[in-house]
């Protein structure tokens, strides 16, 4: 029999909880919903574009009446829950409903704090929490036409917004000397002051309030100086507070709301509660991205999956105030140990400042120019060493490069039929009308809605990035905690990391210990996780084909018209005449109607069948070729100039140093494809520098770089070091290419990674500590040894040829 879950409150914490629950355990519940507003679930953060006109209250319904209906929901909308009856279990509501329970969530959020004035009583004084204070604020607007908000804060200034749009005339009193003190600091609270008394708004700073004026209605405020000024309406936008009066009555512990344990249980094991009701570790949250970590916990547990914990969430607070973009997190003030990173342009009113200290990123402040908030967000969170580019940081990420998704720091200001996804064709209009009409929150959402960002993950930045613009206000979903994907509650560093501690050596292994919701995964776990068992037990996992892209399953790039390209290697870029006319004699034999010189020194044919693949691989790998693995996220090439053995400025060998770490690197699995280059002398004629690992020949040795790209974003290198010989070439090259494969997430480029981690600790492990550079270079030659068997003749030989044998059809 079903057991019976009450949920007591019908805002966004408890019916995320709700919607999480319905994921893990459908049928493990029958749920009954206590909803004091008659309506049902809202997004609370968008009542400010209602009250503005920019919508409406169907628009940011996230679960309307029939949503409850269809799910087996019972909502008793407009019944307050009034008792909580612990011994019994029952639940009664304010009509004298009584609900039994097995289990309770507790979700009963905030309410607006109102000032202990005289005169707080009148009509006309009002918070500004729920649809019913909107729906008071329109209609005295269209009475009325002098208005007063209470507090400078965001909710304070939104108030005031969407007053304004309905045609009154607004004052802002707050009692700090500037604006969102808690956000901002004080020059770019004066631009947005500035700004937003050039539109219309008024201010008055400094100002203490004594007393509401009228008789029944409001008419006028009195201030603690003497002053007075006259309003039909007053809006008291000082903060919220958690509203635990229910649970404190019932008897359940509470502090400065509902104490709760990282399960989310309170001290009653029976009883759940989430959102800005709850105190979890002294803390309270009023921000949308930890009440949804909460609901997502809780549900975990409810479900009795049991592996869930909420351990906190670091906040960052992106906003949009009429218009303007401000972005704050952490400390942005500092003090005598800290110093201040400050960019400010007043004539484009933009402001940036970051503080810092020991080259760590403590807190930051944006103003007018947001796009690299979520950014620097990240460096914080991740404690990420900067002095490799403190000097050119506050130009933004894009001004670094960022490994081909700059895109993702520039997002809003694409246009709507600009391509977002490539796998499968999603333009950006398209996922902002599918986050907008159906109310989407999550990565996982828009790629259920979309498939944007679902396939190969390589515009999971942009979707990211995309979501947050879009749905705006307080949204930040924490990358470092993002799950691998839908099927688990982990992190890819929590995997990684169980893979290695647990000793855990297959799939099944991993999906039995973590938990996994779905017993065979899905297509994005499965890649992330064999990539991960294969490079932590490189002799000990068998490879699984079939948890891999098309193109590494088929050994060959598939191109728009199903066809393939084939690849061979050319080590270093050398070749011979009789290479040539192997490729040559091979081309005519299976009529491939197009060949191009490619960036990497190599010769691409295209057009070719599949069922052909294996003979032609045949006829190359007869000839000495071996895969050039341009398909895989594994090592690709390495680019050479001819150096000193032809060139007058070259300085070493580098087309013989270029062959030796091909030979090394060649069938490496990475993260991500991964490319190598050696210039013969400064000159840098094989763009060492943009490189995922690049070598420089110098005359006293060589210059080795890493993080580099050459895509969409250029990013230049960061110099490793600079070593004597090639011997040390080889081995601070495998050591970097097993710390990168090793500590990377499945499908990051070496540049976002160089940059998340920081290149301090790359430095650390590789330069810095000579032990462990040898045992990851030992580690990186054991696991070559099964990779340098080449697919292509395992394929001619007559082995996994199923994949390539045409299906013949009946008839």
């Amino acid at each position: 029999m079903k057991e019976n879950l009450v949920l007591i409150g019908n805002g966004m914490a408890g019916m995320r909880t709700i919607e999480e629950l319905l994921k893990l355990a459908p049928e493990k519940y029958n749920i009954t919903v206590f909803g004091e507003e008659p309506y049902g679930n809202y997004n609370r953060i968008m009542l400010s574009p209602v009250l503005a006109n920019e919508k409406t209250i169907d628009e940011i319904m996230l679960n309307d009446e029939q949503w409850y209906k269809d799910n087996g929901i019972g909502l008793l909308k407009g019944i307050e829950a009034t008792e909580i009856d612990r011994v019994n279990r029952d639940v009664v509501g304010s009509d004298g409903t009584r609900v039994p329970y097995d289990r309770l969530i507790i979700a009963t959020g905030s309410t607006s704090f109102m000032l202990p004035l005289p005169g707080a009583d009148k009509y006309g004084v009002i918070g500004f929490r729920d649809i019913v204070d909107v729906d008071t604020m329109v209609e005295a607007s269209q009475q009325f036409k002098k208005a007063v908000v209470i507090g400078g804060d965001l909710l304070g200034l939104e108030a005031a917004n969407g007053l304004m749009k309905q045609g009154m005339d607004v004052t802002v009193v707050h009692l700090m000397d500037s604006l969102m003190e808690r956000q901002l600091d004080k020059p770019a609270a004066a631009m947005l002051k500035k700004s937003l008394e050039e539109r219309g708004m008024n201010f008055l700073l400094e100002h203490v309030t004594d007393e509401i004026l009228g008789e029944e209605r409001v008419t006028g405020l009195r201030f603690k100086n003497g002053e007075e000024i006259d309003t039909d309406l007053v809006v008291m936008a000082v903060g919220i507070k958690p509203n635990f009066t229910l649970a404190q009555e019932s008897g359940l512990h509470c502090e400065r709301g509902i104490v709760v344990n990282d399960t989310m249980q309170t001290f009653d094991p029976n009883i759940y509660a989430v959102g800005e009701c709850v105190q979890h570790r002294g803390t309270t949250y009023g921000l949308v991205a930890p009440l949804f970590e909460q609901a997502k916990v809780a549900a975990n547990h409810l479900a009795e999956y049991g592996i869930g914990r909420y351990e906190g969430t670091v906040t960052s607070t992106k906003l949009k105030v009429t218009g303007i973009d401000l972005f704050s997190a952490g400390d942005f003030t500092g003090d005598e140990t800290t110093d201040e990173l400050v960019f400010q342009d007043k004539a484009t009113g933009t402001y940036k400042k970051l503080i810092v200290k020991d080259n760590r990123i403590l807190g930051s402040v944006l103003y007018g120019d947001t796009v690299d908030g979520t950014w620097y967000f990240q460096l914080m969170k991740e404690g990420t060493d900067i002095s490799a580019f403190r000097n050119t940081i506050l130009f933004g990420q894009a001004h670094l490069g960022d490994s081909g998704h700059g895109e993702e720091t520039r997002v809003a200001a694409m246009p709507d039929d600009a391509e977002i996804c490539g796998c499968n064709g999603v333009c950006k209009g398209n996922i902002v009308k599918a986050i907008t009409d159906d109310k989407l929150f999550t990565l996982d959402d828009v790629r259920s809605h979309t498939k944007a960002s679902a396939s190969c993950g390589s515009c999971t930045g942009l979707v990211e990035s995309l979501l947050a613009h879009t749905v705006g206000g307080d949204y930040e979903e924490a990358p470092s905690k993002k799950p691998m994907c839908g099927c688990t509650s982990h992190t890819h560093e929590e995997v990684r990391k169980g893979i290695f501690e647990q000793e855990l050596k297959t799939m099944d292994a991993v999906r039995s210990y973590f938990g996994w919701t779905t017993p065979d995964g899905c297509p994005a776990c499965r890649n992330a996780l064999n990539y991960y068992l294969l490079s932590s037990w490189p002799i000990d996992y068998q490879d699984d084909p079939q948890s891999r892209f098309i193109n590494e399953r088929a050994h060959g790039n598939i191109q728009k018209d199903g066809t393939y390209s084939v690849v061979p290697r050319m080590f270093g870029g050398l070749c011979t005449p009789s290479d040539l006319r192997t490729i040559a004699d091979v081309a005519d034999k299976y009529e491939v109607p197009e060949m191009k010189v490619t960036g990497g020194q190599r010769i691409d044919m295209f057009g070719v069948k599949k069922e052909n693949l294996p003979d032609m691989w045949k006829d190359l790998t007869d000839a000495g070729f071996v895969s050039g693995h341009a398909y895989g996220k594994a090592m690709r090439t390495v680019k050479t100039c001819v150096g000193d053995a032809w060139c007058r400025f070259g300085t070493q060998n580098s087309t013989g140093l270029g062959v030796k770490l091909e030979e090394l690197t060649w069938g490496s699995w990475m993260p991500h494809k991964f490319k190598l280059a050696v210039s013969g002398c400064p000159r840098n004629c094989a763009e060492a520098t943009i490189k995922d690992f690049g070598v420089v020949c110098v005359d006293s040795g060589y210059e080795l770089h890493i993080g580099g790209n050459g895509g969409i974003k250029v990013r230049v290198t960061d110099l490793l070091c600079k070593v004597e010989t090639e011997e040390e070439v080889l081995e601070y090259c495998g050591a970097f290419c097993q710390l990168y494969r090793e500590d990377a997430h499945y499908l990051e480029r070496t540049a976002p990674w160089v940059e998340r981690v920081g290149l301090a600790k790359v430095k650390e492990a590789v330069v810095d500590d000579a032990e462990q550079r040898k045992a990851l270079y030992e580690r990186f030659k054991i696991s070559q040894v099964e990779p340098q068997k080449d697919p292509w003749k395992n394929v001619a030989d007559g082995n996994n040829t199923e994949e390539f044998t045409p299906i013949k059809l009946a008839g």
